[in-house]
């Protein structure tokens, strides 16, 4: 088979070679420098390289066409599966119809395909009148239509203090409003083969991602996966018509154990959750989703832990962007026996001055496990309050 590989997420994170054999087949890797950079150098591929601030879809059109015979066209990362279909188009080559990605990439086309389906949403409004209010009053969110990790979200507490801020943005068009949920976040990671979810894991925020957006610590950790979330997860996926790949759904559970979708991608979830479904189901989540997007047999699962997993990022985009910082971990942290692993921004490394979950760029990234997923909670809760990340340019204390 000959692939096209749009290369956009840190290969770290892909791990391709897992997922793809690259002698059985010809595999070519496209992309920008910084990103074509990290491939390794004894993979067996080919690989074009397109200048810095080249335009991806222009690039690659210049570059392929559909005598070079490519079969299928892989592009994993979120911000990419609008350009492959793009792609797609240019090389003749069968994949998701536009209208299949705009409901896993636009929040408002993914609420609209839920209006008749019985799974709660939060209201929301895409273009509001020029004068008058919402449908609602109180707390209210304001929102990108597309984009990743809460970038320019923001939470007003009344709807009128939103619809003001709506209509102060150079492109309102951009954003939607939809009214406030009270209640814990969770998310439900996995895959998707034809249309049916084969593999599922349900998460616990510790914070909310909005809060990460403003310097909060964010984590997350395991549950167990019972049958309302099931359930929700079913409902969603068959609702949005999402038919393979992995799956990244975000949902609220109100006081009443209500689960109120929030969002979802139809991408690899970030930070820790590869790493930690792996652990926690046997699945490695790219290697799979690359099987079912080639068409070929998945793997077979790897040993599971028997412990529930999970994982915290300290931000550090909100602090001195392109100095370094001062971290302290106490020793109760460092010796707790839910600790797995702690990766530290090694000395002198400036801060990103993007928001990023990747554990090679935060200041500090934890991973944690424990037979009882409460006993967990409540170390990844007391990291939140023990570990000080300091916008210091001084040397970084190394944990022993």
């Amino acid at each position: 088979m000959k692939i096209l590989v749009m290369h956009q997420v840190p290969y770290r994170k892909i791990s391709y070679h897992l997922g793809i054999d690259h002698n059985a087949h010809e595999v070519t890797y496209i992309g920008h420098p910084h990103r074509m950079a990290d491939l390794p150098e004894d993979l067996p591929c080919e690989r074009v390289t397109l200048d810095a601030e080249e335009d991806l879809i222009d690039g690659i059109r210049t570059r392929v066409s559909p005598e070079d015979g490519y079969e299928k066209v892989l592009a994993l990362s979120e911000f990419g599966i609008r350009e492959a279909w793009h792609v797609r188009q240019h090389l003749g080559v069968d994949g998701q119809d536009l209208p299949q990605i705009e409901r896993v990439r636009d929040k408002v086309r993914m609420k609209e395909a839920l209006a008749a389906s019985g799974v709660r949403h939060p209201r929301f409004v895409a273009s509001p009148p020029a004068c008058g209010p919402l449908p609602w009053s109180g707390r209210t969110v304001l929102k990108p239509r597309q984009g990743a990790s809460s970038e320019d979200v923001t939470i007003h507490e009344t709807a009128r203090e939103a619809l003001s801020a709506y209509r102060k943005l150079p492109d309102p068009t951009e954003f939607q409003l939809e009214e406030h949920i009270d209640g814990d976040i969770l998310h439900a990671d996995g895959l998707v083969q034809n249309g049916r979810i084969v593999d599922v894991a349900v998460s616990r925020y510790v914070n909310k991602p909005v809060e990460y957006a403003d310097g909060k610590p964010l984590g997350s950790h395991q549950v167990e996966c019972i049958p309302v979330y099931r359930d929700f997860a079913d409902a969603v996926v068959a609702s949005l018509g999402i038919d393979e790949g992995c799956i990244h759904l975000e949902f609220f559970e109100t006081a009443d154990g209500e689960p109120v979708f929030l969002e979802i991608a139809n991408r690899l979830g970030g930070a820790g959750v590869c790493t930690v479904h792996h652990q926690h189901t046997g699945i490695h989540l790219p290697s799979h989703e690359i099987a079912i997007r080639l068409g070929l047999e998945r793997p077979p699962a790897d040993t599971r832990t028997g412990r529930y997993h999970g994982w915290l990022a300290f931000p550090g985009h909100h602090l001195d962007a392109g100095a370094g910082c001062s971290v302290e971990v106490p020793a109760e942290v460092l010796d707790h026996p839910c600790l797995d692993r702690i990766h530290v921004l090694e000395p002198g490394r400036p801060l990103p001055r993007h928001i990023t979950y990747q554990e090679w760029e935060v200041p500090v990234f934890i991973e944690a496990s424990h037979p009882d997923p409460a006993v967990l909670r409540g170390f990844l809760q007391e990291c939140t309050r023990a570990v000080s990340v300091r916008p210091e340019p001084s040397t970084i204390k190394e944990p022993v």
